[in-house]
Formats: C-alpha cells, sequence, structure tokens
C-alpha cells in the first residue's frame, strides 16, 4: 500500500496552536524532576485525574458514548459533565476529537485515516497528523460530514468552541488548592500521561498485539496499552464491533471503562448499552452478553 506523507500533501500547514500548547505540557512535566515539588499528595492526584480525565473523560465519553453511542446516560446533563472532563484532558474539543476518529475508522489504515502507523509510527503516536492541518481539516463541513449529530447538539458546539478554557481552570484549581506540587504532578504530567496513553491505542494498538478477529485494518489486542487505558487497547476487539460498549470480550481481557459503564446501569443512570453476542467456540467462554 503506498504511504502518504507530509511531502506529498502540500496543503498541510504547520498547526502552531495544539504544538505550543502540548509542548508547553510536555515542558511543565519536566518539573516533575526538581524534587521541592514533589508531594505523595501530588502523586496521588496524578493516578486519581489520570482517570477521571481520561479514563472517564476521553475512554468513556469521548470514545465510547460520543463517537460509537455504545450507551446513552441520563439525565442529558450527564453527559455534558462527562464530555468537559474529556476537555481537561488537552485532546481538543468533542466535536473534532469525535469526527476524526469515526474519520479513522472509515478508512482504517488507508490513505485517509487520520492516525495511520503505516505512514510512520510517530505520525500515529505523537500526533503529527494533529499538528498538519489543511482547509478543510476541522471545518463546519467536516463537522456536519463526520460528526453530524455533535455539531446540531448547541451545548457540545458551545463545548467545542471554548474547550481549552477547562484545562486551564483546571490547572488554575489545582496550583490554588495544592501549590506547584499538585499542578505539576496533579496538572502537568497527569496529561502528558494521558496524552501518551491514548496515542499508544493509535500507534502501538496497529503495530503490536494479536487479533482476535479479522478485520480490513492492521488494529490488534495489546494487554499493556489496554492496561494504561482502561481497556482501549483491546483494538482489534473493538474495530470488529465497534459500537459494543465491552472491548475486552475474553475473560482475561480487563476492561475498565465497560466495568464502569455497567456500574452505572446499576445505578441507572446508564442505559440502551449496546453489547455483542459471540459463540463461545470464538472466544472460549460462555457468552459476551446480548445486546440491550
Amino acid at each position: 500500500m503506498a504511504t502518504t506523507t507530509i511531502a506529498q500533501k502540500p496543503q498541510h500547514k504547520i498547526a502552531w496552536a495544539p504544538i505550543i500548547w502540548i509542548g508547553g505540557l510536555h515542558i511543565g512535566a519536566l518539573l516533575a524532576f526538581w524534587p521541592a515539588w514533589f508531594s505523595w499528595s501530588g502523586l496521588a492526584l496524578c493516578f486519581v485525574l489520570h482517570w477521571v480525565t481520561g479514563g472517564l473523560g476521553i475512554c468513556m465519553t469521548y470514545h465510547r458514548l460520543l463517537t460509537h453511542r455504545s450507551f446513552a446516560l441520563r439525565p442529558r446533563w450527564l453527559e455534558y459533565f462527562f464530555t468537559i472532563l474529556g476537555t481537561c484532558s488537552s485532546e481538543g474539543g468533542p466535536i473534532g476529537w469525535v469526527a476524526d476518529h469515526r474519520r479513522h475508522h472509515a478508512n482504517s489504515d488507508e490513505e485517509d485515516d487520520t492516525h495511520t502507523p503505516l505512514q510512520g509510527f510517530f505520525w500515529a503516536h505523537m500526533v503529527w497528523w494533529m499538528f498538519y492541518q489543511d482547509e478543510t481539516q476541522h471545518s463546519a463541513a467536516y463537522y456536519q460530514k463526520w460528526a453530524p449529530d455533535l455539531y446540531r447538539d448547541p451545548v457540545h458546539r458551545w463545548i467545542e468552541k471554548y474547550h481549552i478554557i477547562f484545562p486551564i481552570a483546571m490547572f488554575a484549581a489545582l496550583y490554588a488548592l495544592g501549590g506547584m506540587s499538585w499542578l505539576v504532578w496533579g496538572g502537568f504530567v497527569r496529561t502528558v500521561l494521558v496524552l501518551h496513553a491514548t496515542w499508544l491505542v493509535n500507534s502501538a494498538s496497529h503495530v503490536w498485539g494479536y487479533r482476535s478477529h479479522e478485520t480490513r485494518d492492521r488494529s490488534k489486542n495489546l494487554w499493556w496499552v489496554a492496561l494504561v487505558t482502561y481497556g482501549e487497547g483491546w483494538h482489534n476487539n473493538h474495530h470488529a464491533f465497534q459500537t459494543s460498549a465491552r472491548h475486552g470480550l475474553r475473560w482475561w481481557e480487563i476492561d475498565v471503562t465497560y466495568i464502569t459503564i455497567w456500574m452505572m446501569k446499576v445505578c441507572r443512570i446508564a442505559y440502551n448499552i449496546k453489547l455483542v453476542k459471540i459463540p463461545s467456540r470464538r472466544l472460549g467462554l460462555a457468552s459476551v452478553g446480548p445486546a440491550e
């Protein structure tokens, strides 16, 4: 398959805003090496907020809820609340994120894939595809094509427009409540860890691992990516059953995000949970469960 490079796409231009922002986050994370700014409370906050912003915000909300509509939440304001948590991961607004991801699934590991390692591992992982833009990327027409459901929602459009204020507000709150230690560990280090964990799904999970299902792309299941992304690393399972709320299908494919969704169902705030029923002979377990 012929690959496409930046040189072959002269219409691309450097997107300075994300470069400066994400570069600044990485520089801020380096402050963690300054001993005076370490604290155990800051380290604990790093892990907690990694799950809150990355697990609940990105993996559960941006991906399984908004992109694939694998389940629904009630009351509706919960969807907006968890979406705002996702913005605090500094991965952009919800409509742009969803549009890019749906485009990825439509063109997975093909020329129009927004993040395929076939164009280079670091193109997929370090999101170089996000650092270059053309005139159509993240425009109203682009959103209407790939995420029309979200674009019709005025609240999601507002969150998309002002998404940058939420991570900034979280950083300000962390500094006000815990000083530099909380800002560095709960803010910068946590955000960088969430970013790289998410990017590993785009890169490593299309390069290493095992395949349980025949799909037209190169998606793979990779246990250590699943570990740091709360179940997103069971990527071949996901590409085979894209609307399933559960990505870990074998008993040992632990999927923390699905467990969270199931607990929300018990609490009667998650419903219409979409699952896939697979014969036990294919997976070596009794059943994944019927669609709900």
